[in-house]
C-alpha cells in the first residue's frame, strides 16, 4: 500500500505510527479480510454462533431427559441431536474460538505486523462457513442427520443415510482449515516475532498455541484418513471396518482415538495459555516456573499420542494393553498437575484482585481440576469397565471441555476485550455472568457423576424412574447455563462491540505485562509495522 489519502486531502506515509488506522469499510473489509484482527473477530463471532447452535441442540437433549418417557423427540432424532451437538461444539465452537484468540493475540504478543500468510488466513476462515452450513443442513436430508455419536463409530456409520457423506465432507473441509491455520501460526511465531524475543521469553499463550499447532498438523490427517476409509466402505466396496469382508470395527476406534486423544489436548492447551497470562496479571507476580510450564505443555503434547486406547478398555483389549494405557494415562496427569501447582504457586502470597477475568481463571482451575480427577479415575481399567459409556464419562468430559476450554475463553474475552473494542465492559455484569455460569454449570453436570455411578448409559432418550430426580436437576441447570451465555452476548459483548461504555485505558489491568498492552485501546488496524525493540524480559517496548 502506498500513501493513503484522507478525507481532508492530506497524504500520510503508510509507516507513520500516529495515524495508521486505515482499512476498507463495509462488507469488503470482512469478506476480503487479510488483517489478523479482523479475521480473529470473524473466527470469534463464528465460534459464538456455533456455540449457540450446539447449545440449542443440547437444550433439546436436556428437555427430552427432563423426565422419564418420550416427551419431545423420538429416539432416532435424539441420537442425531447428541451426534450433531458433539460435532458442532468440538469442530465449530471450541477449535475456531481458540484460532480466533490466536489470530487476534499472537501477532500483538510477539511484536509481529500480522500473520505470516494473510490470504491463506482469510481462506482458512471462509472454508469454515460452507463446512458449518453443510454440517447443519444434514438435519434436513433423507433419514436425518448422522446419528452415530460424535465419534462416528463403525458399524453405525455404515447404516446412516446420505447425511453421513455430507458430514464426512464437512469434516474434511474443517480439517483443511485447521491445518492451514496451524501452518500460519507456526510460521508466524517462528519467523515473525520481534528480534529481541527468544523462544523462552515468549508469552505462555504463544507457547501453548505453537505446540497446539504442531499437534493439529500431526492428527488432522489421521481423522481425514479414517473418515475417508468410512466413505470408501460405504460406497466403493472396501471392507476396512466390515467383519464380513475381513475388516474390523475396532480398528476404526483405534485410528479415531489416535486422532481423538491429542484432539482433547488441542482443545485445552490454548486454555492453559490464556489462564497462564491472566493469573500472574491479577496476582501481580511473575508466573511461577515459566520454563517448567513450557516443558509440561510439550510433555502433554508428546504423551497424548500414547494414551488413545484408554477409551477402549471394553473392546476385548488384552490385560497387558490395558495396563500400558492405564499407566500412560496416569503419567499424562503429572505435567497437568505441574501446571495447576504453578498457577496456585503464582497466586500464593500475591496481591490478588478478583476482576471478572481472574474469577473465570480461578473458576477454571477449580472446576478443571475436578474434571482432571474424574479423568484419573476413568484411567483405571477396572473402574472404567463399570463406568464406560455412562453418564460419569459425560460429566468428566464436560468438566474438562466446558469448565476447561469455555471458562478459559470467557476469561480471555474479558481480559482482552478492552484491547479489542476500546471499551470497558461493566464489571458488575461480568461478575453476574461468572457466578451465574459457574453455579448453573455445576448444577447441570455434577449430578451426572451420580447418574453414571448408578448405571445410567449415555445416548439413551429414555430411562427408568430411579434416574428421574438427578436428570430433572441437570435439565434445569442446563437451561440456566444456556441463558447465561445469551446474557453474556447481549449485555457484555454487544455493548462493547458497539462502543457503548467507558473508554478503556491502554493498560486497563494494573499487573498485566506483555506487548499487547503497549498499543492503544482499541488496537489500531495495523500494529508493529517495524519490529519493536524490547527490554530484557521481552514484555515491554523500549525506545
Amino acid at each position: 500500500m502506498s500513501s493513503i489519502s484522507h478525507s481532508n486531502g492530506s497524504f500520510v506515509d503508510s509507516h507513520a505510527h500516529d495515524d495508521h488506522d486505515h482499512h476498507p469499510h463495509g462488507w469488503r473489509r470482512w469478506v476480503y479480510a487479510t488483517n489478523h484482527k479482523d479475521i480473529g473477530t470473524l473466527y470469534l463471532l463464528f465460534a459464538f454462533t456455533m456455540l449457540m447452535l450446539g447449545g440449542v441442540l443440547a437444550l433439546l437433549i436436556r428437555a427430552e431427559l427432563f423426565q422419564p418417557g418420550l416427551q419431545i423427540v423420538n429416539p432416532e432424532l435424539f441420537n442425531q441431536l447428541t451426534t450433531m451437538h458433539g460435532l458442532i461444539m468440538v469442530f465449530g465452537a471450541i477449535m475456531p474460538a481458540f484460532v480466533g484468540f490466536a489470530n487476534w493475540m499472537i501477532p500483538l504478543q510477539i511484536g509481529a505486523s500480522d500473520m505470516a500468510f494473510a490470504r491463506m488466513n482469510n481462506f482458512s476462515f471462509w472454508l469454515m462457513i460452507p463446512a458449518a452450513l453443510m454440517l447443519s443442513s444434514t438435519f434436513f436430508m433423507p433419514g436425518g442427520a448422522p446419528a452415530a455419536g460424535w465419534t462416528l463409530y463403525a458399524p453405525l456409520t455404515m447404516q446412516m443415510g446420505p447425511s453421513m457423506d455430507v458430514a464426512i465432507f464437512a469434516l474434511h473441509v474443517l480439517g483443511a482449515s485447521s491445518i492451514m491455520g496451524s501452518i500460519n501460526i507456526i510460521v508466524t511465531i517462528l519467523n515473525m516475532r520481534a528480534p529481541d524475543m527468544p523462544l523462552m521469553k515468549m508469552p505462555m499463550f504463544v507457547w501453548t498455541w505453537l505446540i497446539t499447532a504442531f499437534l493439529l498438523i500431526a492428527v488432522m490427517p489421521v481423522l481425514a484418513g479414517v473418515i475417508t476409509m468410512t466413505l470408501t466402505d460405504r460406497h466403493f466396496g472396501t471392507t476396512f471396518f466390515n467383519p464380513a469382508g475381513g475388516g474390523d470395527p475396532v480398528m476404526f476406534q483405534h485410528i479415531f482415538w489416535f486422532f481423538g486423544h491429542p484432539e482433547v489436548y488441542i482443545m485445552i492447551l490454548p486454555a492453559f495459555g490464556i489462564v497462564s497470562q491472566i493469573i500472574p496479571a491479577f496476582a501481580r507476580k511473575k508466573l511461577f516456573g515459566y520454563s517448567s510450564m513450557v516443558y509440561a505443555t510439550a510433555s502433554i503434547a508428546i504423551l497424548s499420542f500414547i494414551v488413545w486406547a484408554h477409551h477402549m478398555y471394553t473392546t476385548g483389549m488384552p490385560v497387558t494393553g490395558q495396563l500400558f494405557f492405564m499407566y500412560a494415562t496416569m503419567l499424562i496427569s503429572v505435567p497437568t498437575g505441574v501446571k495447576v501447582f504453578n498457577w496456585v504457586a503464582t497466586m500464593w502470597r500475591g496481591s490478588m484482585t478478583f476482576e471478572t477475568p481472574m474469577l473465570f481463571a480461578v473458576g477454571f482451575i477449580f472446576v478443571f481440576t475436578m474434571g482432571g480427577f474424574t479423568g484419573l479415575i476413568l484411567s483405571m481399567a477396572p473402574i472404567d469397565l463399570q463406568l464406560q459409556d455412562g453418564y460419569y464419562v459425560v460429566a468428566h468430559f464436560h468438566y474438562v471441555l466446558v469448565a476447561g476450554s469455555l471458562f478459559a475463553m470467557f476469561a480471555g474475552a474479558y481480559y482482552w476485550m478492552p484491547k479489542w473494542t476500546g471499551v470497558m465492559y461493566k464489571e458488575s455484569r461480568g461478575k453476574l455472568h461468572f457466578w451465574w455460569t459457574l453455579i448453573a454449570f455445576n448444577v447441570t453436570f455434577f449430578p451426572m457423576h451420580f447418574l453414571g455411578l448408578a448405571g445410567m448409559p449415555r445416548r439413551y432418550a429414555d430411562y427408568p424412574m430411579q434416574f428421574a430426580d438427578f436428570n430433572a436437576i441437570a435439565s434445569v441447570g442446563a437451561f440456566f447455563f444456556g441463558f447465561a451465555q445469551v446474557y453474556f452476548f447481549f449485555f457484555i459483548v454487544l455493548p462493547c462491540m458497539l462502543g457503548k461504555g467507558e473508554k478503556a485505558a491502554q493498560q486497563p489491568w494494573e499487573g498485566a505485562e506483555g506487548l499487547e498492552w503497549e498499543v492503544p485501546s482499541p488496537a489500531p488496524h495495523h500494529t508493529y509495522e517495524t519490529p519493536p525493540k524490547l527490554n530484557a524480559d521481552a514484555n515491554k517496548v523500549i525506545g
